[in-house]
């Protein structure tokens, strides 16, 4: 594993991903946006994992993608298309994930980087954070991976005026327009922690199952996924974990869940 990327296991519950290039604000090589997918597929299919924080070094969440090597990594038409398949496959991983994930976000957040903590389920940011796109200043059309997760997060016209002009946002901003979901009252990290801390407890199936929920009916796909949703629901109905929720209300303690 590349240092470029460091993984907290210190709470097995909530890991810590870390985007660990601080000389370069984190920006995200190649070589990261594959490594950052495999974790997250990684972690997905940990079952003593409940929460996932994704957060960067050095005051910074991520300044996007290394451009300094595109002259290498996307010199033609066709490494660009290998260049944005891994990025796509990253984004993809991280949205697919069974468990909750946060972005915490401090310091620029910026292309790629945005596409990252859009990818995440929350996006938690302090006071220092800021967000752009500048996708109008280099020459470059995001695809379908990336424009939809801003589409889903700001809606159409502000999607549109994040691309269109390359603007940075404020946190404050950011948070009222869907960029962030969280406003941190201290840093980022500590406050993904505390939201993390919150959702560590919860029946992993009931998490796993409402994600594919909530992604069939945002894609307006409930009936093409009405099988894999079936699924779902009838794994947690079975599950010990269900008869654990009614034994702990019955008792009036605190569930102890083990995702089975």
């Amino acid at each position: 594993m590349t240092t470029d990327i460091v993984v907290d296991r210190n709470d097995p519950a909530v890991v810590i991903v870390t985007l660990n290039r601080p000389e370069r604000r984190n920006a995200l090589t190649l070589a990261m946006w594959t490594e950052l997918g495999r974790i997250f597929a990684d972690l997905s299919a940990d079952a003593n994992v409940r929460a996932i924080i994704l957060t960067g070094a050095g005051g910074a969440f991520s300044a996007g993608a290394d451009i300094s090597e595109f002259p290498a990594v996307r010199a033609t038409v066709e490494d660009g298309h290998t260049y944005e398949a891994a990025g796509n496959h990253c984004q993809v991983a991280i949205a697919s994930c069974t468990k909750p994930t946060i972005a915490a976000i401090s310091g620029p957040c910026f292309g790629g980087g945005v596409g990252i903590a859009l990818s995440c389920d929350f996006r938690v940011a302090d006071a220092s954070a800021y967000f752009a796109i500048p996708a109008a200043r280099l020459s470059n059309v995001y695809g379908i991976v990336e424009t939809r997760a801003l589409f889903d997060a700001v809606g159409l016209a502000v999607a549109k005026e994040i691309l269109f002009t390359g603007r940075r946002y404020n946190a404050e901003e950011a948070l009222r327009l869907g960029l962030a979901t969280h406003a941190a009252p201290r840093a980022a990290l500590q406050g993904a922690a505390d939201l993390a801390k919150g959702m560590s407890g919860s029946a992993p199936l009931t998490i796993k199952g409402t994600k594919i929920v909530l992604e069939a009916i945002a894609r307006n796909e409930t009936e093409q996924r009405k099988a894999a949703i079936d699924t779902v629901m009838d794994e947690a109905m079975a599950s010990a974990d269900y008869r654990e929720g009614v034994a702990a209300f019955a008792a009036k303690r605190d569930p102890r869940f083990v995702g089975k």
